[in-house]
């Protein structure tokens, strides 16, 4: 777009600002096509829009949004509440591509009584009014089914499909079907159970599926009672059955306090990176949770939690069909609604069912997690990577990582070893060993220095990539000893980090900076976890190193001293009689069978010299 042209662009959108009123309403953004491209909401449309315009957007992201922008649309409302909601349908019918996206791709059951004239109730995922009312949808279909048996026992609705009426019933032209012979139905197609009482239970089910339990158990205790005191107990006991299984029902039901009436619950919870946001919903009434479900949400502008939550709100209410007066909110709102009231519970059980409501926005994401790593593995070890970046505040992603570590006894075989990690996976063909040359004594300090300096002037004179990030198998001595290295000597700005251990010989806490300071990190999580099986693996791989040397020397010793027996000879021999002891052992025609006569006798008489002397 030319300069020129964009001037034009801004003039334009600031002359619409000019007029909007200072009152609650929607507005709309749109591209050049005139295609709405964002849908917004607003206590005051003239404040908030220009400060698209008018203000130095920080975030990236609505700095595209407005320079896409070149026509502005609004609409003006009485109220908050009626701003949220013309959002909500506007976005709804036109889909704008910058709005924040709801991530709900799955068809979830719901529960419908149909509106015949003997209704039916049954699952379904299809949702057309016409045909009855809904219940749900239900996230957890266990819970749906366990409604759908309680009506089944206390009601018996009918199953069947056949078009009853009132006429045909009168005229007997149905006959009752399986399910009246095994007391699944009471036979309303023939007459044998009234319009009155089928319709009773129908309205009955549908409290149940409401939440009002309470209710409908006393509607059945009164009922008992009536019939006791007519004497009439073999209905009175069919009727406490009913209460027994309505009770048990209660019982395996989430139950808070009776004192809670009816209220929604609403808390969200963000991904690592902020591009999604997942909110739970929770609706409790009479004490009891009856829904429980977790939407998520795409961030399409890097909207805030309140931004999110206020829009969500009223769609997954509407949803619902929730009418509940109290909304009970992790934090405080700047918007208002008219017919609830927004509560941030301090303790006590609203306070415990907020928890509750987070517990499972929390679960839902770390389930979606889990299935996109299973999915994708590679996901997984970016996430740890972006972890440890935000940990270490790094410059970029540690993809490649290596780790030092010595290995001695009282100085002897000294030897060190370097593990490489590309993308949080061991890079076996990079792992390195070191013999440790200018060090004498047990000084692991010195060898450190040595293995580091090596190691690292190496890789510049070859011009090989070096690490992104540097990890010492010890504490704050082992990295200061690389950091002179790293940056004294060979001046190179490579992060360097330290796993120290506890006296358990087992990863205690991760190090970085100078001086050095602990990272907090939980021992249960995932990132540590990793870090451990880095220092456990550089450790492995020094000391499996420092064996096979000091086991080496152990057994070429003795044939080393022997002059004229060459490196060449030691190996056929060991190959042939596989220890030292047997070597010792073998008589002068063995050995001269291996190796040769002139050869046997020098190591024949070297052993049995020794052994003289």
């Amino acid at each position: 777009m030319k300069k020129e042209e964009n001037e034009k662009r801004l003039a334009l959108l600031k002359t619409i600002v000019m007029s909007m009123p200072e009152k609650p309403g929607s507005y709309q953004f749109y591209d050049a096509t005139h295609t709405i491209i964002y849908v917004g909401k607003a206590k005051n449309l003239k404040k908030r829009v220009s400060s698209y315009l008018h203000k130095e957007v920080d975030r990236f992201k609505t700095k595209v949004l407005v320079s896409k922008v070149w026509d502005i649309s609004y609409t003006v409302v009485n109220t908050e509440e009626d701003a949220l909601l013309l959002e909500n349908s506007l976005i709804k019918k036109y889909n704008p591509h910058y709005n924040v996206l709801l991530k709900d791709g799955k068809t979830y059951p719901s529960i419908c009584i149909t509106n015949e004239y003997l209704p039916r109730i049954f699952k379904t995922r299809t949702i057309n009014k016409r045909l009855g009312t809904y219940f749900g949808p239900y996230s957890q279909v266990s819970t749906m089914y366990t409604l759908l048996e309680l009506i089944k026992k206390l009601y018996k609705p009918r199953t069947c499909h056949l078009p009853l009426t009132a006429t045909e019933i009168r005229l007997k032209k149905f006959k009752p079907c399986l399910e009246f012979h095994i007391h699944n139905c009471e036979a309303p197609c023939i007459g044998r159970q009234t319009y009155e009482e089928y319709h009773q239970n129908i309205e009955q089910a549908k409290e149940i599926l409401k939440g009002n339990t309470r209710e409908v158990r006393g509607i059945l205790y009164d009922i008992m009672l009536e019939k006791a005191d007519q004497l009439k107990f073999e209905e009175a006991e069919e009727i406490k059955k009913k209460i027994n299984l309505l009770d048990n029902f209660v019982a395996k039901s989430e139950v808070v306090s009776h004192t809670i009436r009816d209220v929604d619950v609403f808390t969200i919870v963000d991904d690592d990176l902020k591009k999604n946001a997942y909110i739970n919903y929770l609706h409790a009434k009479n004490g009891t949770i009856n829904q429980s479900f977790t939407f998520e949400y795409k961030r399409k502008l890097a909207e805030t939690d309140e931004d999110l939550l206020i829009s969500a709100i009223p769609e997954i209410r509407e949803r619902f069909n929730s009418e509940a007066k109290e909304i009970i909110v992790p934090f405080e709102m700047e918007w208002t609604l008219n017919d609830a009231t927004f509560i941030i519970p301090q303790r006590g059980d609203k306070k415990h069912l907020l928890d509750l409501s987070e517990m499972n926005g929390k679960q839902y994401k770390f389930d979606r997690l889990k299935q996109a790593e299973k999915l994708n593995p590679e996901q997984k070890q970016t996430r740890l990577m972006k972890e440890l970046q935000d940990k270490l505040k790094l410059p970029k992603l540690p993809f490649h990582i290596e780790c030092f570590d010595n290995s001695n006894i009282s100085g002897a075989d000294a030897v060190a070893g370097c593990v490489v990690f590309k993308g949080m996976k061991p890079s076996k063909k990079d792992y390195r060993k070191y013999n440790i040359k200018t060090v004498s004594g047990p000084d692991d300090y010195a060898s450190m220095h040595e293995v580091v300096r090596r190691r690292y002037s190496r890789l510049i004179e070859e011009n090989q990539p070096l690490p992104d990030l540097i990890m010492t198998d010890g504490g704050k001595g082992q990295m200061e000893i690389v950091r002179r290295v790293i940056e004294d000597e060979l001046h190179l700005q490579i992060p360097i980090a330290g796993l120290a251990k506890d006296s358990k010989h087992k990863t205690n806490e991760l190090l970085y900076g100078f001086p050095p300071q602990v990272i907090g990190l939980k021992t249960d999580s995932e990132l540590f976890h990793l870090l451990s099986r880095i220092q456990d693996e550089v450790h492995r791989y020094a000391i499996s190193f420092h064996r096979d040397k000091r086991s080496k020397h152990a057994l070429h010793s003795q044939l080393e001293d022997i002059k004229g027996i060459g490196s060449q000879t030691q190996q056929t021999l060991l190959s042939k009689l596989r220890t030292v002891k047997k070597i010792k052992e073998a008589d002068i025609q063995v050995l001269t069978e291996i190796i040769g006569p002139s050869k046997a006798k020098l190591v024949y008489e070297y052993f049995h010299q020794t052994e003289e002397k």
